[in-house]
């Protein structure tokens, strides 16, 4: 298994795997326009995990100079629970932060079972409420 970037090829293969893991009651936005608005920065925040030659884990993550986030982190369920996601996870906390970044944060919808993986790579349950607003 091997990490590297996103690349403009890899999209067709990254939209199956997320509608595979993730529920499309949730999206907030289709992946094909999350793909799209992210490639459009080229900060080289978009990861993906491939084992031969097929994309089976993302992260997308965003840096804004104060704060570091994760979105979007999936693992293809035959590949869950040998390293991916912690790899995927440090992969993204390096590059944060080689560009400086001081804290990192995440959101997790609340009927999402994987707070232990989260905290098991070392973060914490914050005291906060998380607010947010549609655009379109």
């Amino acid at each position: 298994m091997k990490i590297r970037n996103y690349h403009k090829s890899d999209k067709e293969s990254v939209i199956s795997l997320w509608k595979e893991v993730f529920n499309p009651k949730k999206y907030h936005n289709t992946p094909e326009i999350v793909i799209n608005m992210k490639t459009k920065h080229n900060d080289d925040l978009f990861f993906v995990a491939e084992q031969d030659n097929k994309i089976i884990g993302t992260v997308i993550s965003g840096y804004d100079g104060h704060r570091g986030w994760i979105y979007s982190l999936a693992v293809h369920p035959k590949f869950r629970r040998i390293g991916i996601g912690t790899s995927l996870v440090e992969k993204v906390l390096s590059k944060l932060e080689k560009l400086g970044c001081l804290k990192v944060n995440l959101q997790i919808n609340s009927d999402n079972d994987v707070i232990d993986f989260y905290k098991k790579n070392g973060f914490l349950i914050e005291d906060r409420v998380s607010m947010g607003k549609k655009l379109y």
